[in-house]
C-alpha cells in the first residue's frame, strides 16, 4: 500500500479566533447576504479569523520552532477584549468585518508575535496590521456583491468578547479544488496577570 505523499511545505499563519457565539452573531446578521450572493466564496464560520503575521508557504520542520516561543508570549499576556463591528472590503474583492476594542493592545501582540517569527530566522512579508476578520471573496465576474454586502453591515455590531487563545494555522490553499481549510497546528492560552 502507498503512504500519502506528505508535501514538503505548509502555509502557515498566526491568528486570534472570535469565539462561537460571536461568529455566530455574525452569521446571523450575514443570513441575508449568504442568500442573496450565493456566488460569493463565503469563508466557513469555523475558518474565521483575524491574522496576526501571515508568513506564507514554510518547510514543514519550521513551523515547530515557533511553538515553544509562542506558547511562551501567550503564557504572559491577558487575554484581549474585542468585538466584531460593521463591515468593509479591500478592492471590491474582498469583504471584511472590522475589528474593534483594545486595538492599542492588538497592535502590541502583534508586533510581539511577529519579533517572534523573526527570532526564530522566519523570513516573511511584515506588512502593517489592519485589523479584520475575512468573510468572502468575490468571483471575478462579480465586481459589486462584495460592495453591497460591505454597506448593509456597515452598522453591525457585535458583542464584546475575550480572545483567549493565540493560534499557528496551517491551511491547504493552492491544495486542490475544494474550498479553503485551516487547521490548528497549536493553540495556547492567554494566561499573563491571571
Amino acid at each position: 500500500m502507498n503512504e500519502p505523499i506528505q508535501p514538503a511545505t505548509v502555509r502557515v499563519f498566526i491568528a486570534l479566533a472570535p469565539p462561537d457565539d460571536a461568529k455566530e452573531e455574525l452569521a446571523r446578521a450575514l443570513r441575508p447576504a449568504y442568500d442573496a450572493y450565493p456566488r460569493l466564496r463565503w469563508n466557513r464560520i469555523e475558518d474565521w479569523h483575524i491574522t496576526l503575521a501571515f508568513l506564507g508557504e514554510l518547510p514543514v520542520e519550521t513551523a515547530p520552532l515557533l511553538r515553544q516561543p509562542l506558547a511562551d508570549l501567550a503564557a504572559a499576556r491577558r487575554p484581549l477584549r474585542l468585538a466584531l463591528r460593521g463591515g468593509g472590503h479591500f478592492d471590491a474583492r474582498v469583504l471584511w468585518s472590522g475589528i474593534e476594542g483594545d486595538l492599542d493592545g492588538l497592535h502590541q501582540l502583534t508586533a510581539d508575535v511577529r519579533g517572534v517569527v523573526k527570532e526564530c530566522g522566519i523570513v516573511f512579508e511584515d506588512r502593517p496590521l489592519r485589523p479584520h476578520l475575512t468573510l468572502a471573496r468575490a468571483r471575478r465576474d462579480d465586481p459589486s456583491s462584495v460592495v453591497t454586502v460591505a454597506s448593509d453591515l456597515a452598522a453591525f455590531t457585535g458583542r464584546e468578547w475575550e480572545a483567549e487563545r493565540l493560534h499557528l494555522v496551517a491551511s491547504n490553499i493552492g491544495r486542490g479544488p475544494g474550498p479553503i481549510h485551516y487547521r490548528d497546528i497549536e493553540a495556547w492560552h492567554f494566561s499573563g496577570g491571571r
